[in-house]
């Protein structure tokens, strides 16, 4: 039978009316199904509010649909209301070095980029951009630095314990380092440390970091456990080779090692990186893994990140409506900040940090929320 005598046939069962209305059933019973299937999901998400749980499979379907979004979202921002209140903790970032020994391939401030311009704050200007953070308001200081060798434990515990003088909580941002280091930063005062996994995927983590080990990685985040500290870990979301089953590996990773606080962001190339010309994330999809890490991790501390607001004008402020309770603006002064560029678009380069302290807080309010007055440890609210 040619092709024009098989589409004659066609037509013609087309036009009886028991193709018709056999048709019409299977449209009918293909949309019951999706109904079914949706009104499924939403139950899975509403009992994820409840009892903070969410299969493997069912987190890959909520990342692969934008079908859920919006209930999501609105979901996440409950539960960060029943567990964490309408405060938000304001945490003022010190950037005090970008030189760093290791060679992420998504970093602006890797070790090879020769176009970095470095620099290196000294101890004294630490302390003092802390002393002035502290009379703004800032209840925390958030010490972020590239691996650079020159601060030895000795050096960060000494300025650990000025600012805590200040009667400032500490957290640390310094990547890896040797258990020893970390217990010498716990005595003198530190109280978190964030270190990224930036993906369980060890594939994808060894072709990403080069000489650096997963395991090693792990082993970090577990002394710093074990140490006392509140754990701050997270990922970048897009990453070139990232697949939405690893994504899900990272949010079960996230409860497993029951972190006290996620950093979450959009992969954004950065110049003069082996990523530059690499597809970037989007911030849909950064919130909607916010959005799920929130209802597992109800009670944790989730900051708004700046590589939202690279991407969208209000990028924090719709993560503090879909789960985030934290923002971190930047108190390092003078031309210093303009130097950590780990992506490009960084916001709010070229105000002071009396002028980010004033717009985040303006940021809070517009959307009926508070300014936090205690430290922001987890149990707090």
């Amino acid at each position: 039978m040619n092709l024009s005598r098989a589409f004659l046939n066609f037509l013609e069962i087309l036009d009886t009316g028991t193709f018709a209305e056999n048709f019409k059933n299977l449209i009918i019973l293909q949309k019951s199904i999706i109904l079914a299937y949706n009104l499924i999901m939403i139950e899975k998400i509403e009992n994820a509010a409840k009892f903070h749980h969410l299969d493997r499979l069912d987190i890959i379907r909520i990342l692969a649909t934008d079908e859920f979004d919006e209930f999501l979202f609105k979901t996440a921002d409950s539960v960060r209301k029943k567990y964490k209140g309408d405060s938000v903790h304001i945490r003022g970032i010190i950037e005090f070095s970008n030189i760093c020994k290791q060679n992420c391939k998504y970093c602006g401030i890797r070790k090879d980029n020769p176009n970095a311009e470095r620099y290196r704050l000294s101890p004294d200007e630490i302390i003092l951009f802390a002393q002035h953070a502290k009379e703004k308001g800032f209840r925390t200081i958030v010490l972020q630095s590239g691996e650079d060798g020159f601060f030895s434990a000795e050096k960060m515990a000494g300025i650990i314990k000025k600012i805590k003088s200040l009667d400032m909580a500490v957290t640390l941002s310094l990547g890896e380092k040797t258990t020893g280091e970390y217990e010498v930063y716990k005595k003198a005062g530190a109280d978190r440390y964030l270190l990224r996994i930036e993906t369980t995927d060890k594939t994808l983590y060894g072709n990403l970091h080069p000489n650096m080990s997963f395991e090693n990685r792990v082993r970090c985040l577990k002394d710093l456990k074990k140490l006392g500290y509140e754990t701050g870990t997270g990922i970048l979301v897009g990453l070139p080779g990232q697949s939405i089953e690893s994504i899900a590996d990272d949010i079960l990773f996230f409860k497993n090692i029951d972190a006290d606080m996620i950093g979450l962001g959009p992969f954004i190339p950065a110049p003069d990186t082996p990523l530059s010309k690499e597809k970037g994330g989007t911030l849909t999809q950064a919130l909607k893994v916010m959005a799920i890490t929130r209802l597992l991790l109800p009670d944790i501390n989730i900051p708004a990140t700046t590589a939202m607001e690279t991407l969208h004008p209000q990028g924090r402020l719709m993560a503090l409506q879909c789960g985030a309770n934290v923002i971190m603006p930047n108190v390092t002064e003078g031309d210093y900040r303009k130097k950590y560029l780990l992506y490009p678009g960084k916001i709010a380069v070229n105000t002071s940090a009396a002028q980010n302290y004033d717009a985040t807080v303006k940021m809070i309010e517009s959307i009926g929320r508070k300014v936090s007055i205690t430290k922001g440890f987890r149990r707090d609210t």
